[in-house]
C-alpha cells in the first residue's frame, strides 16, 4: 500500500476527484523509524471524503528497515572550499549517508507526482519534511541544530513540481494555511483538467474570469498583472503564455488572503447588487462585513448572505466565479476563517 500505481492516480483524476500524494505514515501505515506511525485524522477522515491519497514513504523505499535506526539532516564543510553542502546521515553511525539514496529515489516517483494535485508531508522528518527541518552542525553530541532545512525527497519534489501545493500536516491545524492549500489544490486540479483536456485561448480567459476574485483576494498587483498579460492572447500563443500565467498565478496564491483582502473582494461582489438590494439588505451585508473584518464572525457568515442575495437576483458572472465556492461546502473551511 506505501507505493499506489500511477495508473490509479491517473483513474483517480479521471473521475473528477483530486489527487494528493500523502507520507505513508500520516495515514495510520506503520512506517516509521520506531515502527509506529502518526496517522492524522483530520486527513484520513475529513480530507480522505474529498481526496483520494497516492501514500509513498522515501525512506522505506530506499531500503531501510522498520525498524530502523533514526537519522537526520547535516551540514557538511567541504574540505577544498568554505561551502557546505546538506548531507542525511545516521544519528548514530554517521557513515551512513543515504543522501543520495533519497534524492534518487525522489526523482523515479516524478512519473506519479506528475498526475497529483497536492502533497501533504510530514513534518520535521529529514525526508519529507517541508520546511524548518533541523539541520545539526558539528559531530556528535555536541553538534547543534537549527531548523533550517527541508526533508531531501520533498525538496526534490517541490523543485521539479513548482506548481504542485505542497503543505506539512503539522501546519493543516491553522485555519488560514489549511483553507490556502486546498483552495491551491482545487485551482491546480482544474487546471491539470484544462491541460489535458486541450487549452485554447478561450479556455485560458475563462479560468482566469473564474479565478479572478480568487486571485485579488491573495495578491491585488498579480491579479492587474496577469489581467493584463492574457488579455491578447491567441491560440498560437496559448501555450506560452499559459505556462507563464500558471507560474505566476500558483505563486502569488501561496500568499494568505488576510480579512480585509477577503472584503475589498465581497465589497466588489455586493456592487452587483446595488441596483437590487434594500437599504435594509444592504445594511445587512455591511454589517456583517464590518462584523467579520473585527475577527468577530467567521467568514460563513457574509459569504452566505452573499450567496443568497445572488440567488435571489442572480447574476451570470458571478455565479461562474469561483470565490463564493472556492471547494465543496462540505468541507465547511469558510466557518474557521
Amino acid at each position: 500500500m506505501t507505493e499506489t500505481s500511477s495508473t490509479h492516480t491517473q483513474a483517480n483524476t479521471e473521475i473528477n476527484k483530486p489527487v494528493l500524494g500523502l507520507s505513508s505514515c500520516l495515514s495510520g501505515e506503520r512506517v516509521r523509524f520506531d515502527g509506529g506511525h502518526k496517522r492524522h485524522s483530520y486527513i484520513t477522515d475529513t480530507l480522505g471524503q474529498f481526496f483520494e491519497f497516492h501514500l509513498f514513504c522515501p525512506e522505506v523505499a530506499i531500503g531501510l528497515g522498520i525498524p530502523r535506526p533514526p537519522i537526520r539532516l547535516v551540514s557538511v564543510k567541504s574540505p577544498t572550499s568554505n561551502d557546505t553542502k546538506i548531507r542525511c546521515v545516521g544519528v548514530k553511525d554517521p557513515d551512513q549517508d543515504v543522501t543520495e539514496e533519497l534524492q534518487a529515489i525522489a526523482e523515479k516517483q516524478f512519473h506519479w507526482v506528475k498526475h497529483l494535485n497536492g502533497y501533504i508531508v510530514k513534518k520535521d522528518s529529514p525526508s519529507c519534511g517541508m520546511e524548518r527541518v533541523k539541520v545539526f552542525h558539528g559531530q556528535g553530541k555536541t553538534a547543534m541544530p537549527e531548523k533550517t532545512g527541508t526533508g531531501l525527497f520533498t525538496a526534490s519534489i517541490m523543485k521539479r513540481f513548482p506548481l504542485l501545493p505542497v503543505e506539512e500536516e503539522g501546519r493543516l491545524g491553522d485555519p488560514v494555511l489549511r483553507e490556502n492549500f486546498i483552495e491551491r489544490v482545487y485551482m491546480h486540479f482544474r487546471w491539470q483538467t484544462m491541460i489535458n483536456e486541450g487549452i485554447t485561448a478561450h479556455k485560458l480567459l475563462d479560468f482566469h474570469s473564474r479565478h479572478k476574485f480568487n486571485l485579488l483576494s491573495h495578491n491585488q498587483r498579480v491579479y492587474r498583472q496577469l489581467g493584463r498579460f492574457i488579455s491578447g492572447v491567441t491560440n498560437a500563443t496559448v501555450d506560452t503564455i499559459a505556462h507563464e500565467y500558471i507560474h505566476t498565478f500558483m505563486a502569488a496564491m501561496k500568499k494568505n488572503a488576510s480579512r480585509g483582502s477577503h472584503v475589498n473582494v465581497m465589497q466588489h461582489l455586493a456592487g452587483f447588487l446595488k441596483n437590487d438590494l434594500e437599504a435594509i439588505e444592504k445594511d445587512e451585508l455591511n454589517r456583517l462585513f464590518s462584523a467579520y473584518l473585527k475577527g468577530d464572525i467567521p467568514r460563513i457568515a457574509p459569504i452566505t448572505l452573499l450567496n443568497h442575495f445572488f440567488i435571489k437576483y442572480p447574476n451570470d458572472y458571478v455565479s461562474h466565479s469561483y470565490y463564493l465556492t472556492p471547494y465543496p461546502d462540505e468541507m465547511r473551511l469558510l466557518n474557521a476563517t
